[in-house]
């Protein structure tokens, strides 16, 4: 191999794309283009970086099998970085096997760690957890330590493990400062960040407070009725009832522990779960049967009692009932909430990470468009969306393996 691309490779997994590109910027050898490519990735440019990556795998052709599965792996981490989470599966997987086949045990761990990353982003936690559980980091090189710690962390953040999660991203710092990777670095950073951001907000008797993850973490294990609108669940005496699918009891429980311990008027139970102007007989009707609903529902934890004025949660075992809410709540705050980790995202990976339909992921991107709080690029299926980038701030992302050097 000669030395220019011998350098450029070193200067990728160091983490100084410019410094590659002065060496191969002019080259369309198959290695070239696959250095090529990678810095593109680094600098952000993920359009471009997708194309030369493709080019490389065809340059490389079948005869060279090794080199073509890490472009595949390089092009499935430019789809991550793009939240392109429809990228098959299938053919990272064949191209891990094709790098254990030939002994090449660092990229191959490096391709499961894409699928982990994806799997973690689309919820998929157990699945996650259960690839994670059979990879051993000890024997790694740091950078690919840090994504294993990353993706620990992630998966304990969004179980509400935070002691779980701050002890992986400890780890996680030190594997990047070893690595001196400077985007690997600002990724444990970023991620640190969420530890110390308010999480949720508190509603308790008409007052307001943010808590962290862990103090949320606390409150969900502490003797207190909660009521969670982050998922649509209601959580007593070490119990969980999801009504994730009844949109309108959550609704009426969310009412009626907004204002415990009094009662909430018929009227505002009909305007709030209804969307109706007036409370006539017939919403009144509806209204005596979606409480008893919610009431068999919610019978181990708590009753639902009729007063003169209207009804009044009753919990069994709990003497404080609190609402846990958003630290914003706004229409599409689900979206927005994808979007705030500052890449781009396509509508199609949006639906799949919120489990909902692409249409209306599109109708909810085109309203917030339309208010300014999100910008789109691209057009068709190459189209993506994102809130609007902070100056100063570049992608994250991490592509440190030298394709043709290993």
């Amino acid at each position: 191999m000669d030395s220019l691309i011998t350098a450029a490779a070193r200067a990728l997994a160091s983490g100084d794309p410019v410094g590659a590109l002065k060496r191969v910027a002019l080259r369309n050898d198959a290695p070239a283009l696959a250095l090529r490519g990678i810095a593109m990735a680094q600098l952000g440019d993920l359009g471009r970086a997708r194309t030369l990556v493709r080019s490389a795998a065809r340059a490389f052709g079948q005869k060279e099998a090794v080199a073509r599965a890490k472009c595949l792996v390089a092009e499935a981490e430019i789809a991550l970085a793009s939240r392109d989470l429809n990228w098959p599966a299938k053919t990272l997987d064949a191209a891990r096997a094709t790098l254990d086949a030939h002994g090449d045990r660092v990229n191959a761990a490096h391709a499961r760690y894409l699928e982990i990353r994806r799997l973690v982003l689309i919820g998929n936690l157990e699945q996650a957890q259960h690839a994670l559980d059979k990879l051993d980091p000890a024997s790694l090189p740091p950078a690919l330590r840090t994504i294993h710690d990353l993706a620990l962390a992630g998966i304990a953040m969004r179980r509400l493990q935070t002691k779980t999660a701050r002890a992986a991203l400890s780890r996680a710092e030190r594997a990047a400062r070893e690595a001196r990777i400077p985007a690997l670095m600002a990724e444990v950073q970023s991620a640190s960040l969420i530890l110390n951001t308010p999480a949720a907000r508190l509603i308790d008797r008409g007052e307001e407070r943010l808590l962290l993850l862990e103090d949320v973490e606390a409150l969900l294990a502490s003797k207190a009725f909660v009521v969670d609108a982050f998922r649509h669940a209601l959580h007593a005496a070490g119990k969980a009832i999801s009504l994730a699918s009844r949109p309108v009891l959550f609704v009426l429980a969310r009412a009626l522990a907004e204002a415990w311990p009094e009662d909430v008027s018929r009227e505002t139970l009909v305007t709030r779960a209804f969307r109706a102007k007036h409370a006539d007989e017939s919403y009144r009707a509806r209204l005596r049967v979606e409480v008893g609903r919610l009431r068999r529902a919610i019978k181990t934890i708590a009753d639902i009692s009729a007063t003169k004025r209207g009804f009044v949660l009753l919990p069994r075992h709990a003497r404080e009932v609190v609402l846990l809410a958003r630290p914003v709540e706004e229409e599409h705050a689900q979206v927005l909430a994808f979007l705030a980790d500052g890449e781009s995202w396509s509508s199609s990976a949006l639906a799949l990470a919120l489990g909902s339909s692409q249409r209306t992921v599109q109708r909810a991107l085109d309203s917030l468009a339309a208010a300014g709080k999100v910008q789109s690029f691209g057009r068709g299926r190459a189209r993506r969306w994102m809130m609007p980038p902070v100056p100063g701030f570049t992608t994250s992302l991490l592509l440190s393996m030298s394709l043709p050097n290993d």
